[in-house]
């Protein structure tokens, strides 16, 4: 019987804290310049396929000289602490998310550089980060891009 006594008080005070959550959303939700329907028009669309955003980006190896000839960006495509712990000297840093379109500033930078060619680098895995981001800023319209095949630690020769 004690054991009651405990649990219909604890009852009752969620049961207040549920009604006052809720009259807070739905006031919240009110207040909204576009407030979010209570119900469903339609059905949910969550099994969609991702837009497929790719343009044409030519591969070259960790030895080819074009890396680092006058003229070329290079472009870091990974996390920006793999960035900071090494880089190729002179490198813009563009962290590429699988889940995310590149951001137009990081493209408005490229296009700003004035680069002949732009050769981005990843983390070599697979799917490498490089290669993706390189394909999609030749799907934006950049020119003359190319992915290192092996990414960032085919540059630093195979070092981790």
């Amino acid at each position: 019987m004690s054991g009651a006594r405990f649990l219909i008080p604890a009852l009752r005070d969620a049961a207040i804290a549920v009604v006052v959550c809720a009259a807070l959303a739905l006031g919240v939700n009110a207040a909204r310049a576009r407030p979010l329907p209570l119900v469903a028009k339609e059905p949910y669309r969550i099994l969609v396929p991702c837009p497929v955003v790719s343009g044409h980006a030519d591969e070259l190896a960790p030895s080819d000289p074009a890396i680092h000839s006058a003229g070329a960006l290079l472009v870091d495509a990974r996390a920006a602490a793999d960035f900071k712990a090494w880089h190729v000297e002179k490198a813009l840093s563009i962290p590429y998310d699988f889940l995310e379109t590149v951001p137009a500033k990081s493209v408005h930078q490229v296009l700003e550089s004035g680069a002949s060619r732009v050769i981005v680098y990843g983390d070599g895995g697979d799917p490498d980060s490089g290669q993706e981001l390189a394909k999609e800023l030749a799907a934006k319209g950049i020119r003359n891009v190319a992915f290192v095949k092996g990414g960032a630690v085919a540059l630093r020769g195979g070092a981790p």
